[in-house]
């Protein structure tokens, strides 16, 4: 769930047309002469610059079968799904060149839904790229040009060194109108409830970026990108000087996954639910404050069950680093891979102790066997999948020990059209409990017209009645 807690509405920043080694130790000082005022970022922007390129992503779209869509008018009525007329879409953003084998990282949010991609090099040299992962929950996406040759990569940094008040530089094409650098520094790190992806956790900055630096470079002053330009919070799309960029520590975790030749990003699963602490609930467990997150519920499998984690714990740290919400937790574990054991510091009772929990991804447990729905039925274009802790964490939803989920959508499908969503638990069909995919499957192909369907999502469940 996306959310925001901010007033001013949020703006991405494509524009659409129609490690703590060494960085650690690096001395800060405020200048303390005229001369140090004087000093030039220009030595910094010539080693950079030529790493961060232009992203055009288009999309073209075919026009569907007229005579199917009327025989679903018929059979839907009103609820038929409407027909594109062949129309194109394109967007324009920025990118880092990372591999001078051509591994380029952008925003997800450039080329969601586009299926040509080109990238435009400062020297004004272009490159196809095809698109090697795109990862949602981070908002970031790794491409891979086409025949590349003598590219310019700029190294990933560690932004667990960065300090609030450290110089940054912001390079990339806002508006389109060319490659551009600002100046500025870290307003505040360690950001959530920005409401921009799943993972919560961005490096706040007043240098201006604007539409179009999506995907544009985060500098520091050893020349190393930090950060990916990711949003602004604007009252009119241009820059006020409160801007995102995802960390470059979650960067590496997602180019990395696309390094290996993984699709998606493999993350490790806790096997539990958890929730902010207020005041109230740091009362309640002797805390000083409201710090760490409380856990809701277990789930009797998982990692969180075996390292002995209870409800009601208060997880205050992930391996030394302290943790103020679901956020924060879910990026700090989410560093740690799918190897190994990862400590947690548990408030229990009102005594802190250390927990070991077993790094792993969420299992596929049942197989996913999927179904696409086809026909003359309300499922129609949608894809459902047996439930499992690595469907249930993919969908961002509760875990349950059986059930039908509702894993992907076609665009204008009739499924889409009658209200299904992605996540969605298919909990009985006319009256019958659907516990796997074969008993969605022959439900489905008995049926004679007449549909209800009770379903579950985001903890409500309802019933819908379709057909005569």
């Amino acid at each position: 769930m996306r959310r925001s807690s901010f007033r001013l509405p949020l703006v991405a920043l494509a524009l659409v047309l129609g490690a703590a080694g060494s960085e650690a130790q690096t001395q800060r000082a405020v200048p303390e002469s005229r001369a140090q005022v004087q000093l030039s970022f220009a030595p910094i922007v010539r080693q950079t610059a030529g790493a961060v390129v232009n992203v055009y992503a288009s999309r073209s779209e075919r026009r569907q079968n007229a005579a199917m869509e009327e025989y679903f008018r018929r059979f839907f009525g009103d609820n038929a799904p409407g027909v594109p007329r062949g129309r194109s879409q394109s967007s324009l953003g920025s990118g880092v060149i990372v591999d001078p084998a051509g591994l380029v990282i952008t925003n997800n949010h450039v080329i969601e839904n586009m299926n040509e991609v080109k990238v435009a090099l400062a020297d004004r040299r272009e490159f196809e790229a095809e698109i090697l992962l795109r990862d949602s929950r981070t908002d970031i996406a790794v491409l891979k040009l086409k025949n590349p040759s003598n590219l310019q990569a700029i190294e990933l940094g560690d932004s667990e060194a960065l300090q609030v008040g450290d110089i940054v530089l912001a390079i990339g094409n806002p508006f389109g109108v060319g490659q551009t650098v600002t100046q500025g520094i870290v307003s505040a790190l360690a950001r959530t409830q920005v409401g921009i992806s799943d993972y919560q956790f961005f490096i706040q900055t007043d240098a201006a970026i604007n539409p179009g630096n999506s995907g544009g470079a985060l500098i520091d002053m050893n020349g190393r990108v930090v950060g990916i330009n990711t949003a602004i919070y604007s009252r009119s799309g241009g820059s006020i000087g409160i801007g995102f960029a995802v960390p470059s520590s979650m960067v590496r975790v997602v180019l990395n996954s696309a390094k290996g030749g993984a699709k998606n990003v493999v993350r490790p699963w806790l096997g539990a639910r958890l929730q902010p602490v207020d005041g109230d609930i740091a009362t309640g467990l002797g805390l000083e404050r409201p710090m760490g997150v409380l856990v809701t519920s277990v789930y009797d499998k998982g990692p969180a069950a075996e390292a002995g984690l209870k409800r009601g714990d208060a997880i205050l740290a992930v391996d030394g680093q302290s943790v103020d919400n679901p956020d924060s937790f879910g990026y700090r574990f989410t560093l740690k891979g799918t190897q190994g054991q990862a400590p947690l510091t548990v408030l229990r009772g009102g005594k802190q102790t250390t927990l070991q929990v077993r790094l792993m991804p969420p299992p596929e447990n049942p197989l996913r066997e999927p179904v696409r729905g086809r026909g003359r039925t309300p499922f129609a274009g949608a894809t459902l999948v047996n439930m499992s802790p690595a469907v249930a964490d993919e969908l961002q939803i509760e875990v349950a020990d059986d059930g039908v989920v509702v894993a992907d959508l076609e665009d204008r499908s009739v499924a889409a059209s009658v209200g299904f969503e992605k996540g969605d638990q298919i909990v009985a069909i006319n009256g019958e409990r659907v516990a796997s995919t074969r008993d969605a499957e022959r439900m489905i192909n008995r049926n004679s017209g007449y549909w209800e369907i009770t379903i579950s999502r985001g903890g409500r469940v309802f019933t819908t009645v379709l057909g005569r």
